[in-house]
């Protein structure tokens, strides 16, 4: 068993503490999908009852505003909240309910398009949930425990760290506001578990989830960015009688699903190219019926490397200028 000495406290044992590290990832998993789920639902209602843009925020400051009459140190940054929870100077109750409070506030900021953070929630989140196990811990296994104030640390680091897709950083982080590097081992171990449990569930970072979600997959490279600029219309031949000239052209062809549509981008026929590992694909026009009479081309594979290639020496090009 491999312990990290905190001067003269309690040893932190690793394999005693992995319960803690897992339930930060899972608080990390509970926290991005909520943000995410609720920003659907309300922009799901928005659109079904045509609610004015203008109107998210407007109702999303209304119940900020009623968490702020009761939790009024809840709403913001949350510094001297976080700063409390490190300290180990909350109780398991008040634990709780600030933790939840602060889950809400966030998600009403987000989903109301108010703008706002998520790095100083993380850090707030993850300083109350470990500090509340740390509680439970140090009580139920006062000798096999570490103190409070580490479950504190580690917390906030682990949430952090998986909520941003950040762990070095994170970890950097604490070890430069404690100068302890026992305390960077516990802390190491604790954001490389929540971020290995969090990255099974949720894709990428809280961030890089953001940009897929409106069509930008940066993590991608440039090269997939100019292939998504580029329609199917651009590149594909429209000379294709001698490749549908069998009686069994729709039986063979179109069951097999390698066909796309007109105004499809690039970057998804080469994704449909790689997958099916097809040498060429029938263009149909957009919201068509998969039959003879609406294939207008076909897109072949090789078109759409050479397209790719190009791409690629541009942006090394550009790159190495």
């Amino acid at each position: 068993m491999t312990e990290f000495t905190l001067g003269n406290e309690t040893t932190f044992a690793f394999y005693s503490e992995l319960p803690a590290f897992m339930i930060l990832g899972l608080v990390s998993i509970v926290f991005i999908k909520t943000i995410f789920l609720i920003d659907d639902f309300t922009s799901k209602v928005q659109h079904k009852n045509n609610i004015p843009i203008w109107l998210r925020p407007t109702v999303a400051g209304f119940f900020s505003g009623i968490i702020a009459i009761k939790f009024p140190h809840i709403i913001g940054v949350g510094y001297e909240t976080t700063s409390n929870a490190l300290t180990g100077q909350f109780e398991l109750k008040t634990i709780i309910i600030f933790a939840i409070i602060k889950v809400v506030a966030v998600v009403v900021t987000m989903a109301g398009r108010m703008g706002g953070g998520i790095f100083s929630p993380s850090l707030m989140i993850g300083a109350l949930t470990g500090l509340g196990f740390g509680l439970l811990a140090t009580s139920i296994f006062p000798t096999a425990s570490g103190s409070e104030t580490l479950y504190a640390l580690a917390g906030m680091g682990a949430v952090a760290a998986a909520v941003l897709g950040a762990p070095i950083s994170t970890t950097l982080i604490v070890f430069e506001l404690t100068g302890n590097w026992q305390v960077g081992l516990a802390v190491m171990a604790a954001v490389s578990t929540s971020t290995a449990l969090t990255s099974k569930f949720v894709d990428k970072s809280f961030f890089l989830n953001q940009l897929t979600r409106r069509n930008l997959n940066l993590i991608s490279g440039p090269q997939f960015y100019l292939l998504r600029n580029k329609s199917v219309r651009n590149v594909m031949k429209k000379n294709h009688s001698d490749l549908i000239d069998h009686k069994d052209f729709e039986k063979d062809i179109f069951k097999k699903n390698d066909s796309i549509e007109l105004d499809n981008s690039l970057e998804s026929a080469l994704h449909i190219f790689e997958q099916d590992n097809m040498d060429y694909l029938f263009v149909v026009r957009p919201e068509s019926e998969k039959t003879i009479s609406n294939v207008i081309g076909v897109l072949y594979y090789l078109d759409v490397l050479k397209i790719y290639t190009e791409v690629l020496i541009k942006n090394s090009q550009e790159e190495h200028s």
